[in-house]
């Protein structure tokens, strides 16, 4: 799907103003109530705009430490089964399966390097993971962002 001007002006005021409301971003973006209500449930429902609620920092909670997991795993059952157990993990934020020298790509936080070591403890007690390798995130000069790419597609 491709999105337009008004599309990327429109998500670029929400990200900007999360709470604002449907008639104020018609009266910024001088359009109709009608048009940002139906460009809004249009993106939603083609998955471009994937939610609404509150950006959390793992940090805010305590989890001051963010590390990246690459999980080499038995293929037999395949990745799901894994992906799985790994989704009741609640320090795991993200799981991605790669290509490269691994199978799956884990975003993990801990509230300290031992408690990273709990984290990794409780992955590679998941059945079908033989090993992972870690590396610890010191900063993050480039937060996780999609509205330069949300600009870029809508000219």
């Amino acid at each position: 799907m491709t999105i337009d001007h008004l599309d990327a002006r429109l998500v670029a005021l929400l990200a900007a103003e999360p709470r604002i409301g449907v008639l104020e971003c018609s009266r910024r973006l001088n359009v109709a109530r009608g048009t940002v209500q139906a460009r809004l449930d249009r993106m939603a429902a083609r998955g471009v705009i994937t939610g609404y609620g509150p950006d959390i920092d793992p940090a805010a909670l305590g989890f001051d430490v963010t590390a990246f997991v690459t999980l080499h795993i038995r293929q037999v059952a395949g990745h799901v089964p894994v992906a799985d157990q790994l989704a009741l993990i609640p320090e795991v934020l993200e799981v991605h399966t790669i290509t490269g020298g691994g199978d799956m790509f884990c975003r993990v936080v801990a509230r300290s390097n031992a408690d990273l070591q709990r984290v990794i403890d409780r992955i590679v007690d998941v059945q079908g993971v033989v090993r992972t390798e870690s590396v610890i995130a010191l900063d993050t000069p480039v937060p996780y962002r999609t509205l330069p790419l949300v600009r870029a597609a809508g000219g």
